[in-house]
């Protein structure tokens, strides 16, 4: 039988923080979501001053990045570059770029959603928090 690394509520408490430390570090109201690799919430945090749709839409990128595999921007460039059929894709939501999946020895294993300010800025939210967990 196989094995693979999962998320402990310790890894995910490693990255909300670093993840909080980072957005909290620019200003940067944001709603925070990290979901488990089967898109299941593990962990919401929204901001002071974050607009309440970041809290719907946080938690759809981290879901999207987590059964996607890849991160959520993926889905947003296929649209774009005209695959509009893609927006009837079932169980995802999240197809803006922010989620970013949490990948360790090589296994997605959850990911990370951010939502609130530029989606380059999100990315670089959901990354700080990864990088805590990966880099640590």
């Amino acid at each position: 039988m196989q094995s693979k690394p999962y998320l402990t509520l310790e890894d995910v408490k490693k990255i909300a923080v670093a993840a909080e430390a980072e957005a909290v570090r620019n200003n940067w109201a944001v709603s925070i979501a990290i979901v488990d690799d089967g898109g299941h919430q593990l962990w919401f945090q929204r901001l002071d001053g974050a607009a309440p749709v970041s809290s719907h839409i946080a938690p759809a990128k981290a879901k999207t990045a987590a059964l996607g595999r890849r991160e959520s921007k993926v889905y947003e460039d296929l649209i774009n570059n005209g695959r509009t059929s893609f927006l009837s894709a079932p169980a995802i939501e999240g197809m803006l770029e922010g989620g970013v999946p949490v990948v360790v020895d090589g296994h997605v294993i959850g990911a990370v959603g951010v939502s609130g300010v530029k989606s380059t800025e999100d990315v670089q939210i959901a990354r700080a928090g990864i990088a805590a967990l990966t880099d640590g």
